[in-house]
């Protein structure tokens, strides 16, 4: 009888350690690829900055009009689509929104003009702007709280695995066969990730049971957007999205023309950074669900703050010390990544989370173009390509940082009592 004790405790330990089920741990899987060539699609204009501002004859301030076309298609098309998100199977909104996607960044790969590359980066961004808050609330739909912070943790691994492998291929393809080529490597990763979740992924619709029948669109996107708790949401949303939009556009242009870096050296800063941001991501998701997400999110504040301070102030600096110092800048952003999003998740009633994402995803996708608009005007560029006034830029962008903190404090308030509320009903 003691022998039988023993066993039953010893399987039921071993229960309590497997925290995924087999196709739990493919939903990460294919989301994670999903996210790694939207953000890549994104993400990647940064380091052909150096190249396709010449090629093209642009700008800064034109160029950051290039970056901003995507951010304010995807705003435009989260409110547009918010007020449908919850009255469709999500898997259906997820494919819909994968083709434009595929299309537009197909179209950036043929582009031959500043005034096409726009129209091009509008339509990606139009589709593709909406598949994270479609993602997310899947996410939302098929796990709890308690062990969102490592779904989140390995999702975000999408944002390293865009430098650790997308952009220094992207580089290395752009330097060989021109700045299209990575264009039509995203579009031919997307695809081939479209047919898996037409294949594999199964419906998702326990969100419509809870929903009325005569809801219409337009009065639940109202009804989202004007929700008091929501609002707080969003305006943290932005702020959130500003610090992160301002720096990145013009990154490889700082790297090379002022921190004297090479565009050969440039996948080696990715590549090593993003290795490190693979391997941090999931512990920090892990730490988030162990210690508490806000607490995450604090440290990982201070981490970023002092990076970007020291980072937006130096000279001409040898690799090792630029790569150092993007391991810590990087390990700060994502770790806030993680955590943010998943206190976010928990903010959105059940029958609101497609409609509170996709107006998440937009007012960040808005004011990320805003941000990086104003950036574009903050940074100027001398004739011989030095970039002046970038530290002013981190300056704002750590303002940015630190008023966050406290929003997201009082969000955390919010999402513990809800979590407090729901554990005494049961």
């Amino acid at each position: 009888m003691e022998d039988i004790l023993i066993e039953t405790e010893e399987k039921t330990t071993l229960v309590k350690k497997k925290i995924f089920s087999r196709y739990q741990v493919f939903v990460i899987a294919i989301l994670a690829v999903m996210q790694f060539t939207v953000i890549l699609d994104f993400m990647v204009l940064s380091p052909l900055g150096a190249i396709l501002m010449p090629a093209l004859h642009v700008s800064t301030s034109k160029f950051g009009s290039v970056v901003s076309a995507y951010a304010f298609s995807a705003g435009i098309a989260g409110f547009l689509s918010a007020g449908f998100a919850d009255k469709f199977d999500r898997k259906k909104l997820l494919l819909f929104f994968y083709t434009g996607f595929i299309i537009g960044t197909f179209l950036c790969g043929i582009a031959d003009t500043y005034t096409f590359l726009l129209f091009a980066r509008t339509i990606t961004g139009l589709f593709g702007g909406v598949i994270g808050s479609i993602g997310f609330a899947v996410i939302t739909d098929l796990f709890k709280m308690e062990v969102r912070g490592r779904v989140m943790g390995f999702v975000q691994m999408a944002f390293a695995g865009s430098q650790i492998l997308g952009l220094p291929i992207g580089l290395v393809l752009a330097n060989h066969w021109g700045w299209h080529s990575p264009f039509m490597m995203i579009a031919g990763l997307a695809l081939i990730s479209w047919i898996v979740i037409f294949m594999f992924l199964r419906p998702v619709t326990a969100h419509l049971h809870l929903r009325k029948a005569d809801h219409k669109a337009f009065h639940h996107l109202y009804k989202t957007a004007s929700n008091p708790e929501y609002l707080k949401t969003f305006l943290a949303t932005i702020l959130l999205a500003t610090g992160g939009f301002m720096l990145m556009p013009f990154g490889s242009a700082f790297g090379i023309n002022n921190l004297g870096i090479t565009l050969k050296q440039l996948p080696v800063l990715y590549g090593i950074t993003g290795v490190s941001s693979i391997i941090l991501g999931p512990l920090f998701g892990k730490l988030s669900d162990k210690i508490g997400k806000y607490k995450v999110f604090g440290i990982g504040t201070a981490i970023t703050v002092a990076m970007v301070g020291i980072y937006t102030n130096l000279g001409i600096t040898p690799l090792w010390i630029v790569i150092m110092i993007n391991i810590f800048l990087f390990a700060g952003i994502t770790s806030r990544m993680i955590s943010a999003s998943a206190l976010i998740s928990g903010i959105p009633e059940p029958q609101d989370r497609g409609a509170f994402m996709g107006i998440n995803s937009s007012v960040q996708q808005i004011s990320g173009g805003v941000a990086s608009m104003c950036a574009g005007f903050i940074v100027i560029q001398e004739t011989s390509g030095h970039l002046l006034h970038y530290n002013i830029l981190g300056g704002v962008v750590i303002a940015a940082l630190l008023i966050t903190v406290v929003m997201f404090y009082y969000i955390n308030r919010r999402v513990a009592r809800r979590l407090h509320k729901a554990a005494a009903t049961i």
